[in-house]
């Protein structure tokens, strides 16, 4: 599904500074002057796609995390250090990690969810990742927890997705249990797209939606259609309770 960006790569040393420990150590990480290159630039993008779904009350407070892929093999990821309000980041709130989310540049440390933003790569070859905390999620996600998700379709913003053609197309959103086991739900994450590729996304448990693309672009693009989607939806239950979510 996703550009793989293949690199060369040199071993070089890089301070890892682990907020649990009492004291920084060192590992061997690997880098060159085209990645930090390409990190620094995708911070930067990163940032302001944060700032602007903050501004559209998709991300309040610390909620959400955002990463793109620097390097498939090996992976590296750009990503939200923990912590921080979406509606001020800039390109110093993130840092590289590797596939197990060790930090290889920057200061901070990933979100405990991050594991989950590598088990998407991983799985499908995204250039990104971006997941959202928004009303209309959680409210949706909630509502349809025991169907194990939801179907939409008859849309003509459907269109938005990559792949799809026709606003008659029916999409399947997942619903995942949330957990704070988030190596369990990593897991539970990779079965899930490994049985249905053919998703666009999922959302946890009244928690929030996680989606993704082949770049970054498509990535935002996915985030404003299934956002529109989710509002669309509530609002018309509320309005007019019904079996079907089609319109």
């Amino acid at each position: 599904m996703g550009a793989v960006f293949m690199r060369e790569w040199r071993p070089i040393e890089v301070l890892v500074l682990d907020s649990g420990a009492e004291n920084s150590t060192r590992q061997t990480g690997v880098a060159d002057s085209g990645d930090f290159e390409r990190f620094t630039a995708l911070a930067a993008e990163l940032a302001a796609i944060g700032r602007k779904f903050y501004e559209r009350g998709w991300v309040f407070g610390t909620s959400g995390n955002f990463s793109a892929a620097i390097s498939h093999e090996p992976m590296r990821l750009a990503i939200t250090s923990t912590g921080l309000d979406k509606g001020a980041l800039d390109a110093s709130s993130f840092i590289e990690m590797d596939e197990n989310a060790h930090v290889v540049r920057g200061s901070g440390k990933p979100s405990a969810e991050a594991l989950l933003h590598v088990a998407i790569v991983r799985e499908l070859g995204a250039g990104a990742v971006l997941h959202t905390h928004s009303v209309w999620s959680t409210v949706l996600s909630g509502a349809h927890a025991a169907r194990g998700g939801i179907e939409i379709r008859g849309y003509e913003m459907l269109k938005g997705l990559e792949g799809v053609r026709t606003h008659e197309h029916r999409e399947w959103l997942p619903i995942l249990e949330n957990s704070q086991d988030i190596a369990e739900l990593s897991g539970f994450v990779a079965k899930l797209l490994r049985e249905n590729r053919g998703v666009h996304g999922f959302l946890l448990r009244e928690h929030g939606l996680y989606t993704w693309g082949a770049t970054l672009q498509e990535a935002k693009r996915h985030v404003e259609i299934f956002e529109f989607l989710m509002e669309v939806v509530v609002r018309a239950s509320a309005i007019q309770p019904r079996a079907e979510t089609g319109g």
